[in-house]
């Protein structure tokens, strides 16, 4: 049976990262009691599940899979918790077919960040198969299936896939990263920092490329990367950050200055001490011209000039 890939191990690992559940602004949420079901929301800080017990009131399976995502969503007002899921996205159907529950999700379940989707498609996994019947569930989103950070689909889920306690405490940190984003016109580049919780198993380099792919969280930017590009490969060689990404970078609607993306991730990555410069392929290969005008067939060096008020 398949199992998730590296991008949801940030998830597992999260879980517990800290003790504690979310508050109760009037009791601490009820634990499942024997008969009841564990319905999964998030902490305030959206970086952990906590399980509050809920007895369901339908008895047939389908009724029941509408309650217990309907009570998913619903936050209790007495509980000062989250729902896993966006307010803006919609479960457009479900679909059960032998023991897998099919979830179709609208386009919009993918504009949430990585974080919260993963923590989101194991709250979905822990909740659903409680119900008899029900072992796996299968996330599709804009009728097509989920995919993880290296395009592959994650497949079908299961609540063991997701442990509730993870014994190392070495396999996570938070790092602080500094992001460079295009300004609302596209003229010039804007700072971010960011602080991020990740799997030490990820390399600093491509968590940055992630963090980029994922676009600002600051307002008046914008996005220098496709949303949809993918990480073909990426490798550090004497302080040389190989970065392949598939053609769907070449697709870059940003307005303004036509170096602006190249010199985002750049900048970006030469803030680690790791990389001096990069080199960017497409498909595996160098001989490309960005937006017509750059060759990609170069070491590209930190330009501090595209950044408004840089240094």
């Amino acid at each position: 049976m398949r199992r998730m890939r590296k991008a949801w191990w940030i998830g597992l690992v999260w879980l517990l990262l800290l003790t504690g559940g979310c508050s109760a602004r009037k009791q601490e949420p009820p634990m499942p009691e024997e008969g009841s079901f564990a319905v999964y929301y998030l902490n305030t800080g959206m970086t952990r599940m906590v399980p509050v017990g809920y007895q369901a009131q339908e008895a047939e399976t389908d009724g029941l899979i509408q309650e217990l995502y309907d009570r998913l969503v619903n936050v209790p007002a007495d509980l000062d918790c989250k729902s896993p899921l966006s307010a803006k996205t919609e479960l457009q159907r479900f679909q059960l077919e032998s023991n897998v529950l099919y979830l179709y999700f609208d386009a919009s379940y993918m504009l949430m960040g990585s974080d919260q989707e993963i923590l989101c498609r194991a709250a979905l996994t822990k909740t659903l198969t409680q119900i008899p019947g029900v072992e796996f569930i299968n996330i599709y989103s804009g009728e097509q299936p989920l995919m993880d950070s290296y395009g592959n689909p994650v497949g079908m889920l299961a609540a063991g896939d997701f442990i509730d306690a993870f014994s190392d405490v070495n396999a996570f940190e938070k790092s602080e990263l500094t992001l460079y984003f295009a300004d609302a016109e596209g003229l010039g580049l804007v700072e971010e920092k960011r602080e991020v919780m990740h799997s030490t198993n990820t390399s600093m380099e491509r968590l940055v490329v992630e963090q980029l792919l994922e676009g600002p969280k600051i307002e008046g930017c914008q996005a220098t990367i496709p949303p949809e590009t993918k990480i073909l490969n990426l490798s550090v060689t004497d302080n040389v950050c190989y970065l392949n990404f598939d053609g769907a970078f070449l697709a870059n609607s940003l307005g303004g200055r036509e170096e602006l993306p190249i010199y985002s991730i750049v900048n970006s990555l030469t803030q680690l001490n790791t990389v001096n410069r990069v080199q960017f392929s497409v498909n595996g290969s160098p001989n490309v011209m960005f937006r017509d005008v750059l060759s990609l067939d170069t070491l590209f060096e930190q330009n501090m000039d595209y950044v408004i008020g840089g240094r």
